[in-house]
């Protein structure tokens, strides 16, 4: 199974806190909400999501059941998609083919994914606003969700994936679920289900009592299949391509334990339960060993089968080690946080925001709106454990995107209907749709901007008036001499990677390639080659690299460890060689010459990454707000303009830490930019 292709992924134009949506004690309000001074409208609309809901009584079936359902056999669902009509309206519809004789779906009307994320949502905006009516689709969901639940059988814990309008469960839909049937293994949806009935157990234990203890029950079941699923291998490392990776996680993924570990610190806080405490700590354990010692630089990497595949959607790993740091006094998972969030999150942003996969080469670059909000969580968490405004600021960045810092340039959520669109294609294209994740993950968001007025305040200052980054080229666009040759393999998808454009050059002694590249500012540049990291002596094969006549040096290209339990030997790698001196702007060539002892090189494609690069957004008035990353070893500079009055640059290093300020007037500053760290710029 390509792990990558998921529900909601694909952006096509077809058819008080609760731990992980808010940070608990906000730090001092920026001078933007200080200025303004009046309380600013509120941003969390359900009313959308209130639609999407749907109460359902479903037959009688082996092993599933929830809370009353002799008293109350009707059990509310989520319609998992929402089609935009030309009069502005939408229609609800199900995953897979429908079948109008039977009212069917070849998956489904409603999933556990997106129930179980809606009753968290729900669940926050009860207790941020006291919304009587968010905490009854609250408890009606988790009713629903806990009905997808096997309550006994040789299952229990698990949960099937699809329900069908009549309430008839789906464990094996076409397409078919990993696992299949859905609740005959770990999967993406116990993980989800466990997120939501920590959150609910935590914010039910004094309002209802005995619907708390029901839902303790049930997330005991799902930690049961849990450790006897994934957990019984805990301490057991496996080799992923010379790494030693976790063997115990959730599906394989640090992805989905990490919206467990949200649940179980939120359970944990409210029970004090020591088995709930050994499982995050063995859960946190395993996503905080996801990193690499190159690519992606900084990053924690999702899935513990692949060290060449990076996604935003479902990136809860650095929020949820903040969260669970905080919980259990665990510094390392926090600076583990940090390492992503101040290092790799500044540079996803400036790049262009939560692009859903690198493979490693950026190429799935549609967003969407769950990685919108995991980014932003992420720095919201790590603020709250760290207590350092860098993270606040960066989340003022991040939440941009809903208001126009996006590939659209356009606002992708609206207060006045709580409508979040679908997606945004790489070249602007919105899908108008507005479906169960999107419309949760949006609401999230707003939920923890509602709880955040400074990093709200800057969330609303979206347009993009400037931005130079890295730009990626197809390594097969370029002029082949000698030894080399475009070769497209019978698959472009190597089980763990995936070769961009679906070829690549290989080159053999004597040969060469020279790709014509754009350089967007004079600078010296990263030469970032990708390619096939072998499982060869690290000098025996590889790249001489030149931009124009500037030398960058080798690209070694052997190195690469024991396969272990990947699909190939070997990985798709991004290098990384910096020019000797400073490239100017505009035309250029990339060089690519061979080096090694006669066995190929296989180069997918080359990024450019200028050594500090800067995304600016304007504002309404006079203001504004740039954030510049550095991936020079030495302390820069850069002079921003942006609004037209007094302006502050925050320098900090690559741990968060503030290093130094800079101060200007009329709308231009001189921004310091620590080495290897962010600089973040703002108007007042």
């Amino acid at each position: 199974m390509h792990r990558t292709l998921r529900k909601g992924c694909l952006v096509a134009l077809v058819t008080v806190s609760i731990i992980g949506l808010q940070v608990a004690a906000p730090l001092p309000r920026s001078r933007a909400e200080a200025v303004s001074g009046a309380a600013r409208p509120r941003l969390t609309n359900l009313a959308h999501l209130n639609f999407l809901t749907s109460t359902v009584t479903p037959p009688q079936q082996q092993d599933h059941t929830t809370y009353r359902l002799g008293e109350e056999p009707g059990v509310e669902v989520l319609w998992v998609y929402a089609d935009h009509q030309a009069d502005g309206s939408f229609r609800r519809v199900g995953g897979g083919d429908y079948d109008a004789a039977t009212n069917s779906y070849g998956q489904g009307a409603f999933d556990a994914d997106d129930i179980s994320r809606a009753a968290v949502a729900y669940l926050t905006a009860w207790r941020q606003f006291g919304d009587e009516q968010a905490r009854q689709h609250a408890f009606e969901l988790l009713r629903g969700l806990t009905y997808l639940q096997d309550a006994s059988g040789p299952h229990a814990g698990n949960v099937v994936l699809w329900m069908q309008p009549d309430g008839t469960l789906n464990p094996s839909p076409t397409p078919a679920d990993d696992p299949n049937p859905a609740d005959s293994g770990s999967s993406f949806w116990l993980g989800r289900t466990i997120w939501a009935l920590g959150t609910g157990y935590a914010a039910f234990k004094s309002a209802d009592p005995e619907f708390a203890r029901f839902l303790r029950h049930r997330l005991t079941l799902a930690l049961d299949a849990v450790e006897r699923q994934d957990l019984s291998t805990y301490g057991q490392w496996q080799v992923v391509d010379g790494l030693r990776w976790p063997s115990w996680l959730i599906a394989d993924g640090a992805d989905i334990s990490s919206e467990a570990i949200y649940g179980l610190v939120a359970y944990y806080r409210a029970s004090g339960d020591e088995r709930a405490r050994r499982d995050l700590t063995k859960l946190a354990v395993g996503v905080a060993a996801m990193k690499t010692p190159g690519w992606p630089y900084g990053a924690l990497l999702p899935w513990t089968h692949s060290r060449s595949l990076w996604h935003s959607w479902a990136g809860e790993m650095s929020g949820a080690l903040a969260a669970a740091g905080s919980a259990l006094g665990r510094g390392d998972w926090t600076r583990t946080a940090v390492g992503e969030t101040a290092q790799f999150t500044p540079h996803l942003l400036v790049q262009g925001g939560p692009d859903n996969e690198w493979l490693p080469a950026p190429i799935y670059r549609d967003q969407i709106a769950y990685g919108a909000d995991v980014t932003l969580r992420n720095l919201l968490s790590t603020a709250d454990a760290t207590q350092r405004r860098s993270f606040r600021q960066l989340a003022g960045v991040a939440a941009s995107w809903y208001f126009g810092n996006n590939p659209a340039h356009a606002p992708m959520y609206d207060p006045a209907t709580g409508v979040t669109n679908d997606g945004i294609s790489p070249t602007g294209d919105i899908n108008q749709n507005s479906g169960a994740e999107s419309t949760i993950h949006g609401l999230m968001s707003m939920l923890a901007l509602d709880a955040a007025p400074d990093v709200a305040a800057a969330a609303r200052i979206a347009h993009v008036a400037d931005r130079v980054t890295w730009a990626y080229t197809e390594a097969e666009s370029g002029e082949l001499s000698g030894n080399a040759s475009v070769i497209t393999p019978a698959e472009s998808w190597t089980g763990e990677s995936q070769w961009s454009g679906d070829r690549y050059v290989s080159l053999s002694s004597g040969g060469r390639v020279t790709v014509p590249v754009q350089l967007p500012t004079t600078d010296r540049y990263l030469v970032m080659p990708v390619f096939d990291r072998q499982i060869a002596p690290r000098d025996s094969v590889g790249g001489r690299l030149a931009l124009g006549d500037v030398p960058a040096g080798v690209q070694q290209q052997g190195g690469a460890g024991p396969q272990g339990v990947t699909s190939v030997p070997g990985y798709l790698d991004v290098g990384s060689r910096a020019t000797a001196r400073r490239v100017a702007s505009g035309s250029n060539r990339l060089n690519m010459s061979y080096v090694g002892d006669g066995r190929p090189a296989r180069i997918d494609g080359v990024l450019l990454q200028p050594e500090l690069e800067w995304v600016v957004l304007g504002g309404s008035g006079a203001r504004g707000q740039a954030l510049l990353r550095s991936f020079s070893p030495n302390p820069r500079h850069k002079v921003i303009t942006v609004g037209s009055g007094h302006l502050t640059a925050y320098a900090y290093d690559r741990q968060g830490r503030l290093v130094d300020t800079a101060s200007g007037a009329h709308g231009r500053v001189d921004a310091p930019v620590a080495p290897f760290g962010f600089t973040i710029v703002q108007v007042g």
